[in-house]
């Protein structure tokens, strides 16, 4: 079957996509972008994948799925289009960041600039139906994302993993911890930060931190 993916992807993917759980994920989301309105834009279903390749992923930022609201998402966990108002989470994160490394507020909720220099910002469901949270939960797409962190942990090495709340810790069991460097915390939603799982993890500078360490550029967060 063939996927538009990055190339870099592909061929560490092809195998999956040969499966027949992936056919018939493929088909339903076909109808759903059919019959109703999803999200993100299909073109930007891969656009974690066409940002951050293969060879160049450093860091991975695990979200669960995409926003459902009308023009928010863009393929890239926790990530809202220019122009959008900044999602509860998406501003703990910022929140986190003006603490942990002293840098301003952005303007842009837009984290392309991340996924530009390495960080794989991957929702475990890549798509959903608007206005209907987790309506593409279930469907396979589960079972693709959690075979990719599988492939980056047996094929790289000293990869950043960086896993906020309950959903993303249990990916820890996917991730092979003598090769790569895991950071879990509390999610940065209000919820979980309002009761202090969140605030004070410092794991942009963390991971900073482990970038120099092992040779690597850091991210400019």
């Amino acid at each position: 079957m063939q996927v538009n993916i990055h190339s870099s992807w592909k061929s560490h993917l092809q195998s999956e996509f040969q499966l027949p759980y992936f056919s018939a994920l493929t088909s339903f989301v076909r109808s759903e972008y059919r019959g109703h309105s999803c999200f993100p834009p299909g073109k930007q279903i891969f656009s974690a994948f066409d940002h951050s390749p293969f060879n160049q992923t450093k860091v991975v930022i695990i979200g669960q799925d995409p926003y459902h609201g009308t023009g928010q998402a863009n393929g890239l966990c926790f990530s809202v289009n220019d122009g959008f108002p900044h999602p509860p989470s998406l501003i703990n994160i910022f929140k986190e960041i003006e603490t942990d490394l002293g840098k301003s507020y952005p303007k842009s909720g837009n984290l392309e600039r991340w996924a530009d220099q390495g960080v794989l910002l991957l929702n475990a469901t890549l798509t959903v139906r608007e206005a209907e949270a987790g309506s593409h939960q279930g469907k396979g797409w589960e079972v693709f994302t959690d075979a990719v962190i599988r492939k980056l942990s047996e094929e790289k090495k000293g990869l950043i993993f960086l896993l906020w709340g309950g959903f993303a810790k249990k990916k820890s069991t996917l991730i092979d911890a003598s090769k790569h460097h895991i950071l879990t915390s509390g999610h940065p939603s209000p919820l979980s930060a309002n009761r202090g799982y969140w605030f004070g993890n410092r794991h942009f500078s963390r991971t900073n931190e482990i970038l120099l360490k092992i040779n690597k550029t850091p991210i400019d967060w």
